[in-house]
């Protein structure tokens, strides 16, 4: 598909982040409507349980360029990889992915915009995080993972702050496995083997603003079992 110059479409997956979900919009819109007409902010709602669709349907009435997509829950990866393929059905030249969990700051992303035109992947980096000891641990063992499954040194795989062109993402996305939950690890693999031109910049991660993280260690340890044995898998096929 021709790709619409410079419109640039952000994916902010959701699920049950009506604490914080208003805010998350109220930062991120601004990015969009001051940048091309055909620019827009994309919340896909993973199913929620709770008012997140009623908040995000209120929300649309004064933001013409807020597009909500509701699907079933199906997790993180398989939310994104929804967004991501909305956004290149509909022509975005940019995409970038943050989350609803209020952790990232919209101030910090015009050093990825300006950078956009000379990489293929701007990623963040969590160089100084406030989340908590248990995930800067989660991290560096995923860093030692991808090392060994794919033979490749990431700085940091899976930071929800990334900005891609869309071309490229569209020539890769195929590559993740239907409803993968590591899908940005994966993508972020997959542009370092095939020497795609990425960018790692620091950002702030501060802690969850509001609400309940739907990730305890007891299931990232379970998810990081199952990913141990698919990346090996994969590895043989990208």
């Amino acid at each position: 598909m021709e790709r619409i110059k410079d419109s640039l479409y952000i994916v902010i997956p959701a699920y049950n982040e009506e604490e914080n979900i208003r805010q998350v919009v109220e930062d991120w819109y601004p990015v969009v409507d001051e940048r091309s007409g055909d620019s827009r902010l994309v919340i896909v709602n993973d199913g929620s349980r709770d008012n997140t669709l009623e908040v995000l349907n209120a929300l649309k009435k004064d933001k013409p360029k807020l597009t909500v997509l509701n699907k079933e829950n199906g997790g993180h990866g398989s939310t994104i990889m929804y967004g991501y393929r909305y956004a290149l059905e509909q022509g975005a030249e940019y995409i970038f992915q943050t989350d609803s969990d209020g952790q990232t700051f919209a101030s910090e992303f015009g050093a990825f915009w300006d950078g956009r035109t000379k990489y293929d992947m701007l990623i963040g980096y969590r160089n100084h995080r406030e989340d908590g000891f248990s995930r800067i641990v989660v991290t560096k063992v995923l860093k030692l993972v991808i090392r060994l499954c794919f033979h490749v040194d990431v700085t940091d795989a899976n930071t929800p702050y990334r900005l891609m062109n869309a071309d490229v993402l569209g020539e890769e996305i195929d590559y993740v496995p239907k409803d993968f939950f590591l899908a940005n690890v994966l993508l972020t693999v997959l542009f370092t083997k095939h020497l795609r031109k990425i960018r790692f910049i620091p950002i702030t991660f501060r802690p969850r603003q509001g609400g309940v993280n739907s990730i305890n260690l007891k299931r990232i340890f379970r998810i990081g079992r199952q990913s141990l044995k698919d990346f090996r898998e994969l590895n043989k096929i990208i």
